[in-house]
């Protein structure tokens, strides 16, 4: 850890030793640290006071057996997590994971980024997240239902409107979320709308909050390029995954002007040099719940491409949509090869560290998923507004005050990146600018 600061170095390492195992978390506790020397050597009350290392520990980890009835009439057991990790600056917000990948470690990764995603959006929200090993994939109504009921039935105890607020991810749409609020709402006998976000929207739900995450990361590389003078026309514009984000973000492109030529589900990726048809996709994704296989049969000049990676497909704009990780350094090597310009992260940290490492080198313009999928979580926050003054709002007024959002987010990036001596660096200035506002919340409330 060249250049790092002394006491973030030995902070990484209790890190590390504290918490065996749990590899994702590691790598995002790595990469807020290494931004923060400039804070420490400016502000060394944030190490003297403990801030960084009482940000590293979650105010409270919650682990709990999740038994559920199939439909065959036999008994499954998974795992439930909630991982309240800071109140500083609210209660704690972040989704909820369905996936079998889900353990400890992504739960802890996910809370501990959405700390600094929440606070870049400059609303009284803090950072927490959760989720279960549970599959819903392949899985009936009534399965999921009686899944979701059994998984509120013990989380329902360690969340509320002011004091944690969960709302969706991989694995968790509005279904999901109407499962859990119906059994919140059961065992507590309150109608309380504020306790999850992403609701139907004829039940208290927002405009725009399906939309949010894949609109939001478009409009901070709208922010990008309106800096540089430049605009979506004519970009050449690459997205993985085909879920919601993906599905979102391809629209605000085509909207703007640019062409999304290739997408991709965990079978492959289809390239239509065209355009994606963004009705075709959303039948297949959102209707049929299908493969992106599908596409290149109803389509005759797209193709599909099985077992390889979408990142070999020549972009000018790069927005991995999918998963954490899903982005290597080999796969940087051929975007920076291809002339890609800007890489902006959909997904909770898709690019590996020598991803990430290789873009800064080649002067490719890096956006972080703290700070370029803000906006799920920041439409949540609008989601509870309403909530609050029991009010509804047009999806006109709600998008304009997500990208109103983004383009705050931005220019605090920037700002900051500027002021702490990395002009254009927009991890550095993210991690600085979400971590100063927690900090300096943390310091005026003394010990917590």
């Amino acid at each position: 850890m060249t250049g790092m600061h002394q006491k973030l170095h030995d902070l990484y390492d209790e890190v590390a030793q504290r918490n065996p195992g749990e590899t994702e978390f590691h790598q995002a506790v790595y990469e807020v640290l290494t931004s923060l020397d400039p804070v420490v050597t400016k502000h060394p009350e944030y190490a003297d006071n403990a801030v960084v290392r009482r940000l590293c520990e979650p105010e409270r980890q919650i682990i709990f057996r999740v038994p559920w009835i199939d439909d065959c009439g036999a008994v499954q057991i998974n795992r439930g997590f909630r991982v309240e990790f800071n109140s500083a600056l609210g209660p704690f917000k972040g989704g909820l994971r369905f996936h079998p990948s889900v353990y400890l470690g992504i739960v802890k990764f996910l809370g501990f980024e959405q700390i600094f995603k929440n606070s870049l959006t400059g609303l009284p929200i803090g950072g927490g997240k959760g989720g279960s090993d549970f599959d819903p994939k392949g899985r009936s109504d009534n399965e999921i239902m009686r899944f979701c009921q059994s998984f509120m039935t013990e989380l329902y105890r360690h969340i509320g409107e002011y004091t944690d607020v969960p709302a969706g991810d991989i694995g968790v749409g509005a279904r999901e979320i109407g499962y859990l609020f119906g059994q919140y709402k059961r065992i507590t006998n309150r109608w309380e709308a504020g306790v999850l976000t992403g609701k139907g929207l004829t039940w208290g739900g927002s405009q725009v909050r399906t939309e949010a995450t894949g609109y939001g990361t478009v409009f901070f590389v709208d922010e990008i390029l309106r800096a540089r003078s430049d605009s979506f026309d004519g970009k050449r514009v690459v997205v993985s995954g085909s879920g919601n984000v993906a599905i979102y973000a391809i629209e605000k492109v085509q909207a703007l002007g640019g062409t999304v030529v290739a997408c991709s589900d965990s079978s492959g990726y289809i390239v239509d040099d065209k355009g994606v048809d963004l009705n075709l996709l959303k039948e297949i994704k959102e209707v049929r719940r299908g493969r992106i296989t599908e596409y290149a049969d109803a389509r005759s000049h797209a193709h599909f491409v099985t077992g390889r990676s979408v990142w070999q497909v020549p972009c000018d704009i790069a927005l991995p949509c999918a998963t954490q990780n899903e982005l290597s350094g080999t796969d940087a090597t051929a975007l920076i090869e291809s002339g890609c310009l800007i890489v902006a992260e959909g997904a909770n940290m898709p690019c590996t560290p020598d991803a990430v490492k290789y873009f800064a080198e080649a002067g490719v313009t890096f956006a972080p998923g703290k700070a370029a999928n803000a906006g799920g979580v920041a439409t949540s926050a609008l989601e509870m507004q309403q909530n609050a003054s029991r009010d509804s709002w047009t999806f006109e007024e709600t998008e304009a005050r997500l990208a109103e959002i983004m383009g705050r987010i931005h220019d605090n990036c920037l700002t900051t990146a500027d002021d702490y001596g990395q002009p254009g660096n927009y991890a550095a200035g993210a991690n600085i600018a979400g971590f100063i506002r927690v900090a300096d919340a943390m310091l005026a409330l003394g010990l917590i």
